[in-house]
């Protein structure tokens, strides 16, 4: 009995102890550090413009619009977990310089922006407030969005293309289907993801504070009403465990969709010749799939029937 009560007692405080540290973690997840970037808006190359918006729930927002063709379709880039706009600045220059106009900012928890990361759930709203602010606009197309994402970016620009028919294609560079996937990868990263029940008490924390999206479904459910928006799922050979999940969300896409494998994740973080080369892979697929002109052909006109016309009778000569 003595021995029972022991481990009894020993299993309690494991389990207290395994609720305190996941607590602690997904306090470190959802609130990373920030770092904040600024330009000098007169003299950065591109002439870029501050825009404000506000986004319901979270306060205002200011993004940097690089203006591209007048009337051209704008290419929205969406950073990843632990990242800012400022670190976009290379694929903005890649796509202004083929005339599409840019627009980047942070999302909240990132940047100069306080609050909590949602991995995606809440990020999705800032997307569409923005994109909301950028239709207003007279010198942009207010019917043609393109999104770029990497992993936080990508999973919002997903759930934000699944109810706005605005987004006209999609860049996913490693994808997730469900937030709770992202938490389990920054608990790895950690070291303590080996630990029983660390893992699953940490993505039960992080539910707990997005109880308001409790009965939303993975992503890749909806999926097929995406049939019509061309799709580049982008994974990495480094990421295995999200170029996997990336992988499944492809093949749950319908068409068009296209799947490239790179070596090295984190395009912020690549040399910069892997850069150059992803940079030309992204614009050649907006460029293919969210042409700059959106003039469609006339209709060949059919040739006009021969009219042919009806025989006169011949009638006898009078004699």
């Amino acid at each position: 009995m003595k021995l029972l009560t022991v481990i009894l007692a020993l299993v309690f405080f494991a389990l207290i102890a395994t609720v305190v540290i996941s607590g602690v973690l997904i306090y470190w997840i959802v609130k990373p550090e920030r770092t904040s970037s600024e330009i000098n808006m007169a003299s950065f190359p591109g002439r870029p413009d501050e825009v404000d918006f506000s986004v319901t729930g979270l306060g205002n927002r200011r993004g940097w619009f690089f203006p591209g063709l007048r009337g051209a379709p704008t290419v929205v880039l969406l950073h990843g977990y632990q990242s800012s706009r400022g670190e976009l600045l290379t694929l903005v220059s890649a796509l202004q310089d083929h005339q599409y106009n840019v627009f980047v900012f942070d999302f909240a928890a990132h940047g100069g922006n306080d609050g909590l990361t949602t991995f995606g759930y809440r990020e999705s709203d800032e997307v569409r407030a923005a994109i909301d602010t950028l239709a207003t606009r007279n010198d942009v197309d207010p019917t043609r969005f393109g999104l770029w994402g990497y992993n936080l970016g990508a999973y919002s620009a997903l759930r934000e293309a699944e109810k706005d028919n605005r987004v006209r294609a999609l860049v996913l560079d490693s994808v997730y289907d469900v937030p709770k996937q992202m938490v389990k990868i920054g608990v790895e990263k950690t070291g303590v993801g080996g630990f029983p029940m660390m893992v699953r008490s940490a993505q039960t924390s992080f539910e707990w504070l997005n109880y308001a999206y409790k009965g939303d479904k993975p992503l890749s459910a909806k999926l097929k009403s995406l049939s019509s928006v061309p799709i580049l799922f982008i994974g990495a050979a480094d990421d295995p465990e999200l170029a996997a999940i990336t992988r499944e969300m492809f093949l749950k896409a319908g068409e068009p969709r296209e799947m490239a494998i790179i070596a090295h994740g984190n395009f912020v973080n690549l040399p910069d010749d892997e850069k150059r080369t992803y940079e030309n892979r992204v614009v050649t697929f907006f460029l293919m799939r969210l042409p700059i002109t959106n003039i469609e052909p006339e209709p060949v006109k059919p040739a006009p029937k021969a009219v042919v016309p009806k025989s006169t009778p011949v009638l006898p000569t009078a004699h």
